[in-house]
């Protein structure tokens, strides 16, 4: 074994199990420094894993993979073990492979449920890797430092495991699962149960799809894509912005990329107008359209900034596009909670939304105006982050925290 081990058990309302927990893996691994993190428990969980032995990392509440991504920046390096809070059994076989990583397969099945999301994930992982995983859901796993490097940061909630499997594979580690006599906690067939498997498949379909990383470095899923599908009309934007979002480099502004040739952005600067010219028969239309949309994409670089924007913009035009304005109230606590993201497809085509509503309502001088207005915030973008001076002027950070996660 590569450096000291550290255990890292995430919890949340597990006062009941977790002091065994603690004490089991603290005998099991007497050498091995035993972390509990904490997502943001509304009950003494925090205090019994404290007074079991357990360093704590307390967080607020946002999900297994987030909770286990933001505490292993904590923890020293070296291999990693994962545990869940409700396990009973011993774990010591995961650490004694030499498989990077190492997943518990329960020697009798544990779970009240029809199986669904167990069969989802194995396809998917099959099909993102082609590796055939019995256990993709178990949370019992051992990393080494190879695996812990690829596959952190973990993609959020009842995904991470699924994704790691994948991510593993992918990057070319051996991967392993080995049959241990291990029990858990299982929901039942009743609404709480179904409830809990419905959420963690939605999950595992999420974790699986298009991911980026937002301010933090959390790894989330990309939902821009969404305003494509309920708004058809600027579904070739939501597909434009969505190429970016899985093939764009490191460039950023409209310089980097016209010196760079050939990347996504240059896709988007020249793609989205020649759309917008089409869609309204203007020059004049195009440029607002094309300016709203890039406007947006540059305050999308904070959770639910570009939401705010959205929703400020078609105010300003005097619209009311429902189909637009429902994807946006329903993404919007997620998106603000750090659970999704809307990526380049999803911030370029709610800005092309509010370019449509106002082009159909400002004419002559007012639109010349707003397309001047809008080219001043686009040379200031390049010249100076606009996410700087929003977090610089006082009523725009107000404005901005609103909602949103502290930090």
């Amino acid at each position: 074994m590569e450096g000291r081990l550290t255990i890292l058990v995430a919890a949340r309302d597990e006062e009941e199990c977790i002091a065994g927990t603690v004490e089991a893996l603290r005998q099991q691994f007497p050498d091995a420094e035993l972390v509990v993190a904490d997502d943001g428990s509304r009950d003494s969980t925090e205090a019994t894993a404290a007074a079991a032995g357990a360093r704590v990392v307390s967080l607020p509440h946002r999900g297994k993979g987030q909770t286990l991504t933001l505490a292993e920046r904590e923890l020293a390096p070296g291999p990693l073990l994962l545990c869940d809070a409700d396990l009973r059994g011993d774990v010591a076989g995961l650490a004694s492979t030499d498989a990077d990583l190492t997943v518990a397969a329960f020697v009798r099945p544990q779970g009240g449920g029809f199986g669904l999301a167990k069969r989802v994930a194995r396809g998917l992982v099959a099909r993102r890797s082609g590796y055939a995983a019995r256990e993709p859901l178990s949370g019992q796993r051992y990393l080494s430092e190879a695996a812990r490097a690829a596959c952190f940061p973990l993609a959020a909630g009842f995904g991470a495991e699924t994704a790691m499997t994948i991510d593993a594979v992918r990057a070319g580690l051996v991967t392993a699962e080995v049959e241990l006599a291990l029990e858990h906690r299982a929901t039942g067939r009743d609404l709480r149960g179904f409830v809990h498997r419905g959420r963690q498949l939605v999950e595992i379909l999420l974790a699986c799809g298009p991911q980026g990383r937002n301010f933090r470095g959390l790894r989330l899923p990309i939902v821009g894509l969404a305003v494509g599908v309920v708004v058809p009309d600027v579904a070739p934007v939501a597909a434009i912005g969505a190429v970016d979002d899985r093939w764009s480099g490191p460039e950023r502004g409209f310089s980097e990329h016209v010196r760079s040739g050939s990347t996504t952005g240059v896709l988007k600067l020249v793609g989205i107008p020649l759309w917008a010219l089409v869609k309204t028969r203007s020059l004049s239309g195009a440029a607002l359209v094309a300016l709203c949309a890039n406007t947006l994409n540059q305050l999308d670089a904070r959770p639910g900034r570009a939401l705010k924007a959205f929703l400020l913009g078609v105010a300003l035009a005097g619209a009311r596009p429902r189909r637009a304005l429902a994807v946006a109230v329903l993404l919007a606590p997620y998106d603000l909670r750090e659970m999704v993201m809307l990526g380049d497809a999803g911030a370029n085509a709610l800005g092309a939304v509010v370019g449509l509503n106002s082009v159909a309502r400002f004419t002559g001088w007012r639109r010349w105006g707003a397309i001047g207005a809008l080219s001043a915030l686009t040379v200031l973008g390049e010249r100076r982050s606009l996410g700087r001076l929003i977090e610089t002027t006082p009523v725009l950070r107000e404005v901005d925290a609103l909602g949103r996660y502290p930090g």
